[in-house]
């Protein structure tokens, strides 16, 4: 009999230290006690459980049989074929619905030898038959048992890990940067390790080890080596999300961010609107002198954000999305093309360095805008196809 006492404190202490349910770990205990069981004491082929009862230590074992229907089986000439098929090297792939079972004695039990046992008993069934109790393990059924309760802890931690963060897909996280593998940024997040990947870093952005920053989590992906959480800081919601934290009015859905561009690392367009009367979009998302726009600056490491009213309509939607710079006029054309003319004192500002502003006014309106002078002269063209904005749901 187990010492349960000492047991149920060890139970607690893995479950919390790993972050997997005791539960978990007591059916990790019995898997690890079967493969045991079946090492010292069972055949090749034999399918054994075990169950522990976890307040008074005691243990059960049984063979576990499946029932079968002659129809399901393979027939001799059938298996004589596979045989000679695989020796020959032209064994062919078999569809999964017309495959067999290879009967075997220790696994199968035929459904009328079953229904002598359970009247009851059909194909597809498990006949559980109740073996002796054993206590007494060899070294190398300790050995086995050993490898498969950790082989199992390790499986439900990677399941504890994989079902936190794919709650956490498309939310900011708390990391540590450890250090640089290849182009990959790696993160410590505390029960794991997060991976950011070169294109979803800032360009220009230095890490450093050891620094704590805030992340995006962009995708959980399932491997053999276990989960896998790729993070971002180049997303555009990762600038939504940092304003979440900040601008109380989101989360009250007064302010909503209808769409956002980015250039990470250098600008940032986001475009708000109110649903309620009296809530001031623009001055929600920049706070008392600044504060709140300046802490997500700050975390952004100086990415200048530029932060407009949302419009309906589209002239006023692209006349605002220019900002700084006034537009005097906006003209709707064909194919999703607008004509802004600006003043000429306005023109550096309406089209920003190297053509920036009107490029991120483009992504984030959706428009081909041409920034044209006050005569009609054409100064700049910036296709908005070029990037889409990221388009925020109308209940963020």
């Amino acid at each position: 009999m187990i010492d349960i006492k000492n047991l149920n404190l060890l139970v607690g202490q893995i479950a919390e230290e790993h972050g997997i349910s005791p539960e978990k770990i007591i059916e990790s205990i019995e898997q690890s006690l079967a493969a045991a069981y079946k090492k010292e004491y069972g055949t090749r082929g034999q399918m054994i459980k075990a169950h522990l009862d976890s307040k008074t230590g005691t243990t059960r074992f049984w063979q576990v049989k499946l029932v079968v229907d002659k129809d399901q089986l393979y027939t001799e000439e059938e298996l004589e074929e596979l045989k000679e098929s695989k020796e020959s090297g032209q064994e062919q792939e078999i569809p999964e619905e017309e495959r067999k079972i290879r009967f075997t004695q220790e696994r199968h039990i035929l459904v009328e030898d079953a229904k002598k046992e359970k009247k009851e008993a059909k194909a597809g069934d498990e006949m559980e038959t109740e073996l002796p109790v054993k206590e007494d393990f060899g070294r190398i059924a300790a050995q086995t048992a050993k490898q498969v309760i950790l082989q199992k802890i390790r499986e439900a931690e990677r399941e504890a890990i994989l079902i936190e963060f794919r709650d956490k897909e498309g939310e900011l996280v708390s990391g540590i940067v450890q250090r640089v593998e290849g182009n990959a940024l790696l993160v410590d997040l505390g029960k794991t390790l997060g991976i950011m990947p070169r294109e979803e870093q800032v360009p220009g952005e230095f890490y450093r080890t050891g620094q704590r920053l805030k992340f995006y989590v962009l995708r959980v992906e399932e491997s053999n080596r276990g989960p896998t959480i790729v993070l971002s800081r180049a997303h555009p919601k990762f600038i939504s999300k940092l304003f979440e934290l900040e601008v109380p009015e989101i989360g009250a859905e007064s302010v909503h961010i209808k769409a956002i561009a980015r250039e990470p690392g250098s600008r940032s367009k986001i475009a708000v609107e109110s649903t309620e009367n009296g809530v001031d979009p623009v001055g929600s998302m920049v706070g008392q002198r600044g504060t709140r726009v300046s802490a997500v600056i700050n975390e952004l490491g100086g990415e200048k954000i530029d932060i407009i009213e949302w419009a309906g309509d589209p002239e006023d939607f692209i006349a605002n999305a220019l900002s700084p710079a006034k537009a005097q006029e906006v003209k709707l054309l064909d194919g999703n093309r607008a004509e802004a003319y600006v003043a000429e004192d306005q023109l550096s500002l309406a089209i920003g360095r190297e053509g920036q502003n009107v490029r991120l006014a483009a992504k984030l309106t959706g428009w081909k805008i041409d920034v044209r002078k006050p005569d009609g002269e054409k100064v700049e063209t910036q296709e908005a196809e070029e990037s889409e904005p990221e388009k925020e749901n109308d209940e963020a």
